[in-house]
């Protein structure tokens, strides 16, 4: 397949590049450098692989790049460390709904006019941010309030618009939420606000290569957020590219969400708190993990819910599970 790729210079991306260039597939990648500067992948020069410096809001050059393409996957957005997301609120909202639309509009064209099978939305496992219920299951999304953060809550509106394309247009779609993408080839984003934790200027507000850095330099006592118990499933970079990979080529993903991440922490830590009491964070469920999505597809799909009435109505995609691990 021909796969057009937007944000083909990001962190996920590179990952998922590689493993689509791999697996045989003709890539296309679009993005204008706005997030780190130049950078470098080690697929540049790959015979099947074409960049395109260019602004993934110019809907004729998403056009242009879609003509013959039979997968868009819109990946472009603004994004950065958690300071990021309170530095540019605002910008985080608009600009990345303006992205997200222009997407769509090429997506649509290209399936009316010309061979596009289909969009890939990388939505985000920040849609869950108002959750309650761990682990958490696609369909949440239609059970616990909308996200705080505006990033969130555009990631969340990426997939109304997938929803809306596919209700007025017939434009078919998977949605992918990713989970704590870790990994290397990230760096700071530019225009990232720059945040000491103790001694220490923080890496890129991201949790592990914080955490690296101080212990690298040997910052003591170690300075962590909170009592340090907070749970978080981190995914390596190369499995959520793997299960990129699956929700792009399978048929039986059309119009499906999916979560990717490790089914459970690969381990338990235990540490002395600021009180004095020792802090134990371990896997907050002994549910065993959901069927991993496979070459065959084996896993059930479930019928969501009944959404709870409210004043709007939630995207609601028919969800499996995906686990890489």
């Amino acid at each position: 397949m021909k796969i057009v790729w937007t944000g083909a210079a990001g962190f996920i991306a590179g990952y998922t590049v590689e493993e689509l260039l791999n697996a045989g597939h003709e890539v296309v990648g679009i993005d204008n450098f706005s997030k780190y500067g130049k950078v470098e992948k080690s697929y540049d020069h790959h015979p099947k692989y074409t960049f395109i410096e260019g602004d993934a809001k110019d809907v004729e050059l998403m056009k242009k790049a879609c003509e013959d393409a039979d997968i868009l996957v819109s990946g472009a957005a603004m994004i950065g460390g958690i300071s990021y997301f309170h530095e540019y609120a605002y910008e985080l909202l608009a600009e990345n709904e303006r992205i997200t639309a222009a997407a769509f509009d090429a997506a649509i064209w290209a399936h009316k006019e010309k061979k596009l099978q289909k969009i890939l939305v990388m939505s985000s496992s920040m849609v869950y941010e108002a959750a309650t219920k761990f682990p958490t299951p696609e369909t949440a999304v239609q059970e616990f309030p909308p996200p705080l953060s505006t990033y969130g809550f555009q990631k969340l509106a990426c997939e109304y618009f997938a929803q809306g394309a596919w209700e007025q247009h017939k434009l078919p779609y998977t949605i992918v939420r990713p989970f704590n993408c870790v990994g290397i080839g990230e760096k700071r984003a530019i225009g990232d606000k720059e945040i000491y934790s103790g001694n220490v200027k923080l890496a890129m507000s991201h949790v592990v290569p914080d955490l690296v850095q101080k212990i690298v330099k040997g910052q003591d006592p170690l300075h962590i957020l909170g009592e340090g118990n907070q749970v978080r499933h981190y995914t390596y970079g190369g499995d959520l590219a793997k299960g990129i990979r699956l929700c792009i080529e399978k048929e039986e993903a059309l119009n499906q969400a999916f979560n990717i991440s490790t089914p459970a922490l690969p381990m338990s830590w235990s540490w002395p708190s600021s009180s004095g009491k020792r802090s134990t964070a371990t896997s907050p469920s002994t549910t065993p993990p959901t069927p991993a999505l496979n070459t065959t597809f084996k896993s059930a799909c479930r019928t969501p819910p009944r959404p709870r009435k409210c004043s709007a109505t939630r995207p609601k995609p028919r969800s499996k599970t995906c686990s890489t691990k």
